[in-house]
């Protein structure tokens, strides 16, 4: 790693040499003479942890691996699902229902068999961090939530890790690198995690499947300058990526001296419950959080075939709709306080968006308003297609 942010170069393992073959696969950096044979064999040794297998991480396990990177840990407890293979390139139709670690390991394993992959078919947690992390040289962070990403930073710099960090969003990403002694970390950028249910995940608000390829990538490319110590790595400086207007621009970040994790004077001496942190306790079920009152597909279906007068209320966005609908009146979350005039307060309502969530969130918003007949369709659309109609197509 560069000398010049205080990091010490990472050694080769003594008495490490490549093989004829190997000079044969890394040729093409053993010409640079900014990698040359010492770069390569500092590849060779390092160790380097990706947090996630999808998105983000597909891109860089590919790069790393087909880089010699010479130890990859692997860390994911998700399975491949079909709606995965959009853009995260590591896994094919073959891979649906497998182990992501399994799966990503396999082909990395196949596209350079000369590394060593670790795989940790487990969630991330405060109990596990630290010690997962004391192994590695570099942390890269491909997670998609706020409680993931407070506690891969806070594990970084409690263990003296570099953290090389990514996020996506539609057509946008960011790329910087955290943790290093002068730079700034996580907290220092977002020293609150936003309000629970504002900021949508990916799943919600979707992502241009390249999208993380470039960002992922970008991610590798930085992995690899602090492995080898060349370059100008992403330390204080936020890179931003706009796929969409076909932009890239740069925020300069600086160390909080009050940070409570990488501050002058540390407060927080350990990893905490981020869960709880982030205000995320019982977000996927937020009727139980707030008693909403629901329904459950095959409840509402029966009524439905009965004749009862329920008016159906989709809050999804419209392009949600056409992708598939039970023929319910569309009023978007969003616009639902300037339309709220539109909905008879005298009648049985029955929201549902794509999993519960947001129609969760109009119950109670309506509720408020002084809707008494109205419930929460449990499970959204997707219940829907699992329980009543498989034939609606699930996003």
């Amino acid at each position: 790693m560069a000398t010049k942010i205080g990091v010490p170069p990472a050694p080769a393992a003594k008495g490490a040499a490549l093989s004829k073959e190997e000079i044969m696969r890394y040729s093409r950096h053993l010409i640079m003479p900014e990698v040359g044979m010492e770069g390569q064999l500092k590849i060779k040794a390092a160790k380097v942890l990706c947090i996630g297998t999808g998105g983000l991480g597909a891109p860089l396990g590919l790069y790393l691996a087909a880089a010699g990177v010479g130890r990859i840990g692997l860390v994911d407890f998700d399975v491949v699902d079909s709606t995965n293979l959009q853009r995260q390139v590591l896994f094919g139709t073959q891979d649906v229902g497998k182990p992501k670690t399994e799966a990503a390991a396999n082909r990395l394993r196949d596209l350079n068999p000369d590394i060593q992959i670790d795989t940790f078919e487990t969630q991330l947690t405060s109990a596990n961090a630290l010690e997962l992390f004391n192994d590695y040289d570099i942390i890269v962070d491909g997670t998609d939530n706020f409680p993931t990403r407070y506690l891969v930073n806070d594990a970084s710099v409690m263990t003296g890790k570099l953290n090389v960090y990514g996020s996506i969003f539609r057509f946008e990403g960011q790329i910087t690198v955290f943790g290093a002694p002068d730079g700034p970390c996580y907290r220092c950028l977002y020293p609150e995690p936003p309000p629970p249910g504002l900021v949508p995940s990916c799943a919600e608000g979707g992502v241009l499947g390249v999208l993380p390829g470039i960002v992922g990538t970008i991610q590798a490319a930085e992995a690899l300058k602090l492995i080898i110590g060349k370059g100008d790595p992403l330390i204080g400086r936020l890179l931003l990526f706009d796929a969409l207007a076909m932009k890239f621009r740069e925020l300069k970040l600086r160390k909080n001296p009050d940070c409570p994790v990488c501050g002058t004077h540390p407060t927080q001496k350990g990893l905490i419950d981020y869960a709880e942190f982030c205000g995320v306790r019982g977000e996927e079920a937020p009727s139980t959080v707030t008693n909403i009152p629901e329904i459950t597909p095959k409840e509402l279906k029966a009524r439905l075939d009965k004749g009862d007068d329920i008016y159906v209320l989709d809050v999804r966005e419209p392009h949600e709709y056409q992708i598939c609908n039970i023929n319910g009146h569309l009023i978007p979350l969003g616009e639902l306080p300037q339309r709220v005039h539109e909905l008879d307060s005298s009648k049985e309502i029955v929201a549902h968006c794509k999993s519960g969530k947001r129609s969760a969130q109009a119950v109670e918003f309506l509720r408020g308003a002084g809707f008494k007949k109205i419930q929460n369709l449990k499970g959204g659309i997707l219940a829907w297609s699992d329980e009543v109609d498989p034939s609606v197509p699930k996003y």
